[in-house]
């Protein structure tokens, strides 16, 4: 039986990747993180040694505070949130219970150096579509939470990634690690990348994208409403942030109909969403 304020690895399984899915802090030691440089998808890192100077960024917000195995270093930091208004939670088991379920981790070596607040920033051309909205949505979702884009010119790609310490995206040139590989687009190669490949819903979503951003609209049934929406949604704003603003929301019904609902159809029952309580993995 699990202990009181614990969430099992199967629940919080289901909540990674939705848009209202918990806080995932981690707190591991410098030493413990060096020795597996890997976080559950979407974690941020605090150091316990100062959880009351930090634990007020997260009043009124549900936090799902993650160890090495579970026991003290997350049960002491998730009852100083509580102290703090948090609604918080331990993970049972911690990082070992996670990967002996199977469950993903993201690679550490394959973000771009953190900023001074502990966030990733990206850049890419401005103007997007398909893929430079699917892979923030990808990064936000499953990578980095608070992940910043800068969405620029094209031919000032490489500048602003130089002069702001910025990772680009979705574009060609020298030494360029995001980007097409053959005739895979970009957000194959960022769930390569990120060690996220092997989740069904999200290689099932690459499908989508792939043929979207590729003109290959034949390769799943799906590709060309995707293909519309972007266009749409790219003609619906100047501003693209508040695109990728209306696309996360975009491609959050997709994520959920890969994950959840590809073998139904539509009819006129009214459909519940599904128990976050149900025994699944992260697929």
């Amino acid at each position: 039986m699990s202990a009181p304020n614990t969430i099992p690895v199967e629940k919080l399984a289901r909540l990674i990747g939705t848009p209202r899915g918990p806080v995932i802090i981690d707190v591991r030691s410098d030493d413990e993180f060096a020795a597996d440089p890997q976080r559950i998808p979407g974690a941020i890192r605090q150091q316990t040694d100062d959880v009351a100077a930090w634990a007020a960024a997260y009043i009124g917000r549900h936090v799902v505070v993650v160890c090495r195995d579970g026991h003290q270093s997350s049960h002491g930091a998730a009852a100083w949130l509580r102290q703090a208004s948090a609604s918080a939670e331990t993970l049972d088991g911690g990082v070992a219970a996670w990967r002996k379920a199977g469950q993903p981790m993201v690679r550490e070596t394959a973000l771009p150096r953190r900023d001074g607040l502990g966030r990733t920033v990206w850049v890419t051309r401005a103007r997007p579509k398909v893929d430079r909205i699917a892979c923030p949505w990808l990064i936000r979702r499953f990578v980095d939470p608070d992940a910043q884009f800068l969405f620029v010119p094209p031919g000032e790609v490489a500048g602003v990634a130089g002069r702001f310490a910025a990772m680009p995206f979705d574009v060609e040139g020298p030494g360029v690690v995001w980007g097409h590989d053959g005739d895979r687009c970009t957000f194959d190669v960022m769930l390569d990348g990120f060690g996220l490949g092997s989740l069904p819903a999200l290689a099932h979503l690459a499908r989508i994208v792939r043929g979207a951003d590729t003109a290959r609209l034949d390769l799943v049934p799906e590709a060309a409403g995707l293909a519309a929406l972007s266009l749409g949604l790219s003609r619906m704003f100047d501003d693209d942030l508040e695109q990728l603003d209306a696309g996360m929301l975009l491609y959050d019904a997709l994520y959920r109909w890969c994950r959840d609902a590809t073998g139904e159809k539509h009819d006129w029952v009214s459909h519940q969403p599904r128990s976050i309580a149900a025994k699944v993995t992260l697929a």
